[in-house]
Parts: structure tokens; C-alpha cells; sequence
């Protein structure tokens, strides 16, 4: 590693208390059932947060049922499933949908099909998301066959597949319609989206933001802050860009290899030196450790998305939704833990 990185609320909801921010000693020790929702290459920050959440899984700390995407790109499925395979994991299921939403190639995404020689550079099965099944059937089967109440969904692209869930009617998965089977699997909704800053720093790009999450599909967004019927965690805007990936790791860090999805991903989507916000990846973190301090929760509430896209936290007693907060103190240690959980061998 490199030389920087050496140097409330009393009476909660039931729900909550059992989502955040501590789980019973007997539920830490078993891995978290995990669904990445993503918008994958769109941003190079979802590819770090898929080979974080490998890593994650390697240590037995989280299971990862499913990768579901809402980049409407044939190459996006391919680009998850190539990741997947690099960590030993090419069976999960990759569901897509077909919504027109960022149909447009993604900088990082062609190495799903990049060669050397005849052979794929990085192998993998899934070859055209056209081949892939609907994120909402890859949903409503992993959710079915999932415990009551334990399964994680960690949403950090738009939120069609969601809303799309929420609407679903019952099919040969499950009985339930979308909002009941939600309500009887979903512990815990994570989302990377919206903007909820200090007073003192709600200025500049932080006035009024409008997140790229949510102004990509905003009526799918209001349905998920609305409808959703489990506890829902926001990570903002503030959150990421307060924590840098450094590009030192990205050149250093992935040499085990000679070529790493990730680091190729990184530099196909913006050269370093540059260090891009973490937003993804702090949205897996918090939900697989909930217990280690690495960021604040906020007291409880319920989050609007207005019809520009902005985002607007009410405190309540009763709310179902919180968000991520960050402290000057925290923000080494996160990096860091981000770094070294990003760059880790798969296990072979």
C-alpha cells in the first residue's frame, strides 16, 4: 500500500433495529445474501464495487445471489460476467432489462469482448446481455428462494429494475405480487443516490443535486422512495466524492496479474492519474459491515424525489428510510478498507 494510508435516536422502528445499524452476534457471523443492482459501465466505481463484493465474499462475510443491471448496453451483462468468472463465479445469475435507459457504450465494457490472440481476454459465457434473462425474473427467483427477510439489495445505477419489481404480478417464482414478495424477503434496500449534506455544506454541486442515479429515471426512483416497503439506506452524493479511490492502488495494487479486470476497467474509463469517488463501493460496505464504524447513520425519516430529481430528507419516528454519514475521522480508515477489499486476490 502506499504511504498516505499510514500515516441519535433512542426509540427506532422494530424494522430498523433489526437493519441498522447492529445485527444479533448470531446473524454477523453468517454471510449476508446480497443483490448488486447496478448500472455497470457507466461509471467505473460499480466494477469496484462488484470485485469488492467478491472479495467480501471470499472471506465468508457475504453471498452474492445475483447481479442485475439497468444500463440498457449488450456489452454491460458480458463486462459483469467476465468479473464474476475472474473471481471464480461465473454461475451467478446476471439478469438485464430492455428499457432504453444509457443505451450507449460504456468506456471499460468492450473488454468483455477484447482478445489476445483467439482466446478472450478475460473468459466468460454470457456474450450479448441480448442473451440474458429479465432482471425482474432474475429478481423475483432469487428473492423466492431466499430466507424470509434476509436478502440485501444493494441498488447503485437507476432504479427501474426495482420499480419494475414492485409492479410485478405473481408468475411460476412466487405467488406474491412484486411488493409482497419484497416485503416478505427484503431486509434492507440500499441505494447509492440523491444528496443529503450538512447545512453548512449544502452549496455548490451539493445545492440541490440532482444525482445521475435518479435524474436517469426519475418516476422509477419516486416509486422506490414511495413504495418501497422495507427499511431503505441512501448513500449520497457527499458520501463517494468525500472518498477517493487513489490512483496509486490502481497502479500498484493489481500486478498479481497480468491483467485485472479492474485496473483495466479504471484506466479504460479515465487514465490516472486521477482519483475517481467511491459511491458504489460505500453503499456494499456499510449494508455486508454494518457494525464497524465506518460511516454514521442518520436519525430516521423518509426521503422524496421531486420530478427534477432532487431529493429531500423529512425526519420522522416512524420512517423507513436513513442515509450514510461521514466524519473527518472515518475517512482514512474507509479508504483504506475500500482499497485493500477492492485490489484482494480472488481465491483460486
Amino acid at each position: 500500500m502506499f504511504d498516505c494510508f499510514r500515516c441519535a435516536v433512542v426509540t427506532l422502528m422494530l424494522a430498523w433495529t433489526v437493519a441498522l445499524p447492529a445485527l444479533a452476534a448470531d446473524d454477523e457471523k453468517r454471510p449476508v445474501p446480497l443483490i448488486f443492482d447496478t448500472d455497470i459501465g457507466n461509471d467505473v466505481d460499480d466494477a469496484l464495487a462488484l470485485g469488492m463484493i467478491h472479495a467480501l465474499q471470499s472471506r465468508g462475510e457475504c453471498e452474492l445471489l445475483a447481479v442485475t443491471i439497468t444500463k440498457d448496453h449488450p456489452l454491460a451483462a458480458p463486462f459483469a460476467d467476465a468479473v464474476n468468472t475472474f473471481y471464480g463465479r461465473g454461475e451467478i445469475p446476471i439478469g438485464v432489462c430492455r428499457s432504453g435507459k444509457t443505451p450507449e457504450p460504456g468506456r471499460f465494457t468492450q473488454l468483455a469482448k477484447l482478445k489476445d490472440g483467439q482466446r478472450l481476454r478475460y473468459p466468460h459465457d454470457l456474450l450479448s446481455g441480448d442473451d440474458a434473462p429479465d432482471a425482474v425474473s432474475v429478481l423475483r427467483e432469487t428473492l423466492a428462494a431466499a430466507e424470509d427477510h434476509s436478502v440485501v439489495i444493494a441498488q447503485v445505477g437507476f432504479s427501474t429494475n426495482l420499480a419494475n419489481l414492485l409492479k410485478s404480478k405473481p408468475d411460476d417464482a412466487s405467488p406474491l405480487d412484486g411488493e409482497a414478495l419484497v416485503k416478505q424477503k427484503v431486509r434492507l434496500l440500499s441505494l447509492m443516490a440523491g444528496a443529503f449534506p450538512k447545512p453548512a455544506e449544502a452549496v455548490g454541486r451539493l445545492k440541490n443535486h440532482k444525482g445521475y442515479n435518479i435524474i436517469k429515471d426519475i418516476p422509477s426512483a419516486q416509486t422506490v422512495a414511495h413504495h418501497w416497503p422495507t427499511p431503505l439506506l441512501w448513500s449520497g452524493y457527499e458520501i463517494g466524492i468525500s472518498l477517493p479511490y487513489p490512483h496509486q492502488s490502481i497502479q500498484q495494487d493489481y500486478g498479481y496479474v497480468p491483467h485485472h479486470p479492474l485496473s483495466e476497467a479504471y484506466v479504460a474509463f479515465l487514465p490516472p492519474p486521477h482519483n475517481r469517488p467511491t459511491w458504489d463501493l460505500t453503499s456494499v460496505l456499510q449494508v455486508v459491515r454494518p457494525n464497524r464504524n465506518y460511516f454514521g447513520i442518520s436519525q430516521p425519516g423518509s426521503v422524496a424525489v421531486a420530478d427534477d430529481g432532487s431529493t429531500q430528507f423529512t425526519p420522522s419516528a416512524d420512517g423507513r428510510h436513513r442515509y450514510l454519514t461521514l466524519t473527518e475521522d472515518q475517512k482514512l480508515r474507509v479508504i483504506e478498507t475500500l482499497v485493500l477489499l477492492s485490489s484482494e486476490p480472488p481465491q483460486r
